[in-house]
């Protein structure tokens, strides 16, 4: 080992040869944008596979069974499936993480702050609904009108970060703030419309196991692993209920502790004294290997910097990059992959769903959001973010008619048993989201030019 003179840092022989290549690489990935452009990477990467030769060899990948086998039980299901029903409860864990952040300390705990985003959540969620219902009123198709009212936030922030330098920066708190209502709408849609026939039985064993989570809650249980334990118990039961089973990530996130063992002058008054104790038992030029009473020091100051933090902010942490960069790639690639053959793009471009998906995302979010923050602004009971002009909700309202992932997640739910209806989808959402982003973008940017100024 080499120390860095004069400074206390030891290095590896290695480690600073490293360093200089996985530097830019740990600085490209924690990028806001990042997210997006892998998203965006893996959907075009599922469209060219699933339009090449590789084709067979792609949906195959997709429906390859998999399976659990504990003595005389097993759970078997495709890849698809696992992906969709488990993978993607990991998704909703974040986003339940996540709102309940916002409601109990973000954007979302001040009501007057909120009321904007809430206002502009509920009408870019009603309006679309009812444009797809316009297009599809009835039969099988009506299914899907769920489909429209959710948002992208992974594109749609990412969108508005590549605009930073020309945007006020309380318009992003506005997007993010507006995305997670959304979610929490989808959340609901998806729970109360989007179920199948519900077996009692398993539906209270579920209920029984969120209240096992509240319990833990109450009794102030931080330790992760006894909820991480009843989540995977809950997940089970809401998959054999007919409730969806992702669902168990957004009530496993709700239980998780908002609140932590120490508050900051305690955990103040703890840190000097134990540093304390270390500056006394430290020998220069001592291993700290050698020396029992400052790995006990160090242990105790781990433990502590741990119990000043909420679980809540930990774990939200923790699984944000892991979702972001992971889960949410993997649900692109096998679920984006769409058959772009010019007839299926010619039917598509007359069909009601395709149509209905498409409206309901560029103009239903636009017409619903604009008009409910107008009305809300006019009402005033609700106050423009900081900075900001009402042309900057008109665009973001644009940014909003991404809906990507949530859409076709609800796609997935709505038409499991229409393939015809469900290709119909997914090219809707595909267009939509790409319009949607194209005229967002080009308007918050006609907005950033030079010489304007909030009006």
């Amino acid at each position: 080992m080499a120390k860095l003179p004069g400074k206390g840092v030891i290095y590896a022989p290695w480690e600073r040869t490293f360093d200089r290549f996985l530097s830019p690489f740990e600085e490209f990935i924690h990028r806001q944008t990042t997210s997006g452009l892998l998203l965006m990477g893996t959907a075009l990467l599922a469209l060219a596979l699933a339009n090449s030769a590789l084709a067979p060899a792609y949906a195959h990948l997709t429906h390859l069974p998999i399976g659990i086998t504990i003595g005389d039980w097993s759970l078997r299901m495709s890849l698809h499936h696992w992906v969709n029903d488990g993978l993607m409860a990991l998704f909703f864990f974040v986003v339940g993480m996540e709102l309940k952040r916002e409601i109990l300390v973000g954007e979302l705990a001040d009501l007057r702050q909120a009321a904007l985003p809430i206002c502009a959540a509920i009408g870019g969620m009603v309006v679309p609904a009812l444009i797809y219902f316009a297009f599809n009123p009835a039969g099988a198709a009506a299914r899907g009108w769920g489909i429209p009212m959710a948002t992208d936030i992974a594109f749609a922030v990412g969108v508005l970060v590549l605009l930073a330098s020309r945007v006020p920066k309380a318009l992003i708190t506005f997007l993010v703030a507006l995305a997670i209502v959304d979610d929490l709408g989808a959340v609901l849609v998806i729970a109360i419309f989007y179920t199948k026939a519900l077996a009692l039985h398993w539906l209270a064993a579920a209920t029984a196991l969120v209240a096992v989570l509240a319990l833990l809650n109450l009794a102030g249980i931080r330790k992760v692993v006894p909820y991480f334990l009843i989540a995977v118990l809950l997940w089970y039961a809401l998959l054999q209920s007919g409730v969806h089973a992702t669902l168990a990530g957004v009530l496993g996130a709700f239980s998780v502790p908002a609140r932590p063992k120490y508050d900051p002058g305690l955990f103040s008054d703890l840190i000097k004294k134990m540093m304390a104790r270390f500056d006394a038992s430290n020998t220069p030029g001592t291993n700290i290997m050698t020396n029992d009473e400052l790995r006990t020091v160090v242990q105790a100051l781990t433990t502590s910097a741990l119990k000043v933090q909420t679980p809540l902010q930990r774990l939200e942490h923790l699984w944000h990059m892991p979702v972001a960069f992971l889960v949410i790639p993997i649900f692109a690639l096998i679920n984006a992959g769409i058959p772009l053959q010019l007839g299926s793009l010619v039917d598509s471009a007359g069909h009601p769903v395709a149509l209905g998906v498409t409206a309901g995302l560029v103009l239903g979010k636009f017409i619903g959001i604009t008009g409910a923050s107008a009305l809300a602004l006019w009402l005033g009971f609700a106050q423009l973010p900081t900075g900001t002009r009402f042309a900057h909700i008109s665009a973001v309202s644009l940014l909003a008619g991404i809906g990507f992932t949530m859409s076709i997640f609800i796609a997935e739910l709505g038409f499991a048993d229409h393939p015809a209806d469900l290709l119909m989808a997914k090219t809707g959402v595909l267009a939509a989201s790409l319009l949607s982003g194209t005229l967002g973008f080009a308007w918050l940017w006609w907005l950033g030019r030079p010489g304007q100024t909030p009006a």
